[in-house]
């Protein structure tokens, strides 16, 4: 995988908001991307990689906060009120 088909994999999630089990795979294997993304993220590299593409006017991306959570909460039928 090279780093632009990385990138555009990112910015598909980040433009569509989609988990990264459901990125297409024409990005590559969703887990690979999620890996290496992780890793840029950690390193510095996305941070400086989005303001270098931002100050080329490239794109134009506003972060102002991230959360993700993925918890997931089962309940018993009779918490329901079923």
């Amino acid at each position: 995988m090279s780093n632009l088909q990385l990138v555009n994999a990112i910015l598909y999630v980040m433009e569509n908001g989609c988990k990264w089990r459901a990125l297409p795979k024409s990005y590559g294997n969703w887990h690979t991307v999620y890996i290496r993304m992780n890793h840029w993220s950690n390193n510095g590299v996305l941070q400086r990689l989005f303001e270098g593409l931002q100050r080329e006017n490239i794109i134009k991306v506003k972060q102002e906060a991230v959360n993700l959570d993925s918890t997931s909460i089962k309940v018993h039928p009779h918490g329901i009120g079923a």
